[in-house]
C-alpha cells in the first residue's frame, strides 16, 4: 500500500512539473496576438451596366489600358482613337488618379511617415489595397461601361511599375513626341504643369527630359509585352498601320472606326470631350500633320545650340537634336488629304475650335458651316515644315465617299450616328 502511494505521488510531481514547464514555454513564446478574424470584401464580383443594361464584370484582374506620356504628346488623340472602337472606353482625364499615385509615392519615400502609418496598422499592403480599389472604381464608374476599360491621365505612366503590380493584366501605351514640339506646344498654349517655367524653353526642355526618362525607363522595366512606346509623329503619318499594331498589342479585334474618331465626337455612345482639356479643340479634326513641325524657328538660338546637352533623351528616343526641321517621314495619302482640307478651311476650323472650348462638342456640324471642297492640291503645300506631303491621285482629291469632305458631310447629315455599344 505504501509503495502505491509513493508511485502516485511521483506521478503527480511529474505532472505538476510538466505543467510548470509548459507554462514557462507558453510565457516565453507567446502565440500571435493578431486578430482572429479577417476582413473580406462583401462583393467578390462587381458589375457595371452599359446603355443596354448588360452587366459587365470588372475587377483588378481585368486588362485595363493605361495611356500616358508628357502632356501635348498625343495622349488625347490616342485615347480618342481608342474611344472610337466599340469595345473600348477611355473617357476624359480623371485628374485624381495621378494625384493618388503621387501621394502613395510620397508616403513610401518618407521614412517617418511610413513608420507612423505602419504603427497605426496602415501597412503597405493595406495602402495598396485601398489605392487599387480607388483607381479601379474611378476608371470603371467615370464613364459608360465597356468590355475594355482605358485610362488616359498623362503622368500615370510615371508609376508604370507600381500600376503593373496592382493590375497585373494591364497594358500600357507610352506616347512619345519630339520634346521640342512638346515644349513649344506647352509654352504657346500656356499649359500649366507643376515645375515648368513657361518663360524658358531651356528649363522646360530639361523638365521634359527628366519626365520622359522616368516614364521610358519604367516602360522598359515592365517589358515590351506590357508597355508599348508609340511615337506621335508616326501615328499621325501612318494611323492605319499604327492602330493595327496597337490593337494587336492590346489583343483587341480590329475595327475601322479607330481611323475616323472625329465622326464619333459628341455622339451618343461615342467620344466624350472635356472643355477643360487643352487638346479637346484639336482632336475634333481628323488625323493630320499640321502641327508636327510648328516648333521650328521658335526656339531661341542658344537653346538650339545646346539642345543635345539639355535634352539627351531626344537622341535616346531616335530624334536628331540638330535637325531643324527634322524629316519625320511622308504621310499616308488620306492624312495628306486631311491636312490640305484643314488648311484650306482654316477659318471654319478656328470657329469650330472656339465653339468647342466654350460650349463643348456637339454631335452635329451645321450644313452652312461645312468646309469647302478643295478641287486641286495646292503646289505650295507639297513641302510643308519639313514634312513631305505625298501627291494626290491623278483625278485630284479623294472621292466624297473616301475623303475628308465626304466624312464631314456624313457627320452633318447623320445626327443619330453612334457606335452601337
Amino acid at each position: 500500500m505504501g509503495l502505491c502511494r509513493q508511485l502516485v505521488r511521483q506521478k503527480l510531481y511529474f505532472l505538476l512539473a510538466g505543467l510548470v514547464f509548459l507554462y514557462i514555454v507558453y510565457r516565453s513564446f507567446p502565440c500571435d496576438s493578431g486578430p482572429s478574424l479577417v476582413m473580406v470584401p462583401k462583393e467578390q464580383t462587381k458589375f457595371m451596366y452599359d446603355d443596354r443594361h448588360r452587366a459587365i464584370p470588372y475587377g483588378d484582374d481585368m486588362p485595363i489600358i493605361f495611356v500616358g506620356g508628357m502632356p501635348r504628346s498625343g495622349t488625347t488623340l490616342m485615347r480618342a482613337m481608342l474611344d472610337a472602337h466599340p469595345e473600348i472606353r477611355c473617357g476624359e482625364e480623371t485628374r485624381v488618379i495621378p494625384r493618388i499615385l503621387g501621394m502613395r509615392t510620397q508616403w513610401e519615400r518618407s521614412a517617418l511617415e511610413k513608420k507612423r502609418l505602419t504603427e497605426a496598422g496602415v501597412t503597405g499592403e493595406v495602402m495598396d489595397s485601398a489605392v487599387r480599389a480607388f483607381i479601379l472604381e474611378i476608371i470603371a464608374k467615370h464613364g459608360p461601361a465597356a468590355p475594355h476599360l482605358c485610362n488616359k491621365d498623362p503622368f500615370t505612366l510615371k508609376s508604370t511599375v507600381y500600376l503593373n503590380k496592382q493590375f497585373p493584366n494591364s497594358k500600357f501605351i507610352l506616347m512619345i513626341r519630339d520634346g521640342r514640339a512638346v515644349v513649344h506646344s506647352i509654352i504657346t498654349r500656356k499649359v500649366t504643369i507643376s515645375g515648368f517655367d513657361l518663360n524658358s524653353y531651356r528649363k522646360c526642355l530639361s523638365k521634359w527630359n527628366s519626365a520622359l526618362e522616368t516614364m521610358y525607363s519604367q516602360c522598359l522595366h515592365v517589358g515590351q509585352g506590357k508597355c508599348m512606346p508609340v511615337y506621335y509623329e508616326q501615328l499621325a503619318l501612318h494611323p492605319k498601320e499604327w492602330m493595327a499594331r496597337i490593337l494587336r498589342f492590346l489583343d483587341i479585334p480590329w475595327n475601322e472606326s479607330v481611323l475616323h474618331h472625329e465622326e464619333f465626337i459628341g455622339k451618343p455612345g461615342g467620344i466624350a470631350l472635356s472643355k477643360t482639356e487643352k487638346s479637346t479643340d484639336q482632336v475634333i479634326k481628323p488625323v493630320n500633320v499640321d502641327a508636327l513641325s510648328k516648333w521650328v524657328g521658335s526656339i531661341p538660338d542658344d537653346v538650339v545650340r545646346d539642345m543635345e546637352s539639355i535634352a539627351p533623351m531626344l537622341r535616346t528616343l531616335g530624334y536628331d537634336p540638330k535637325a531643324n526641321p527634322p524629316n519625320y517621314g511622308k504621310p499616308d495619302p488620306e492624312v495628306a488629304d486631311n491636312t490640305i482640307h484643314i488648311k484650306k478651311n482654316a477659318d471654319f476650323w478656328q470657329r469650330r475650335e472656339v465653339d468647342v472650348r466654350q460650349n463643348g462638342a456637339d454631335d452635329t456640324l451645321p450644313q452652312q458651316q461645312q468646309p469647302q471642297q478643295q478641287p486641286q492640291q495646292p503646289q505650295q503645300l507639297q513641302q510643308q515644315q519639313g514634312i513631305v506631303l505625298q501627291q494626290q491621285p491623278p483625278n485630284g482629291v479623294l472621292s466624297q465617299d473616301q475623303g475628308y469632305v465626304g466624312r464631314v458631310e456624313r457627320m452633318a447629315v447623320n445626327e443619330q450616328r453612334g457606335k452601337g455599344r
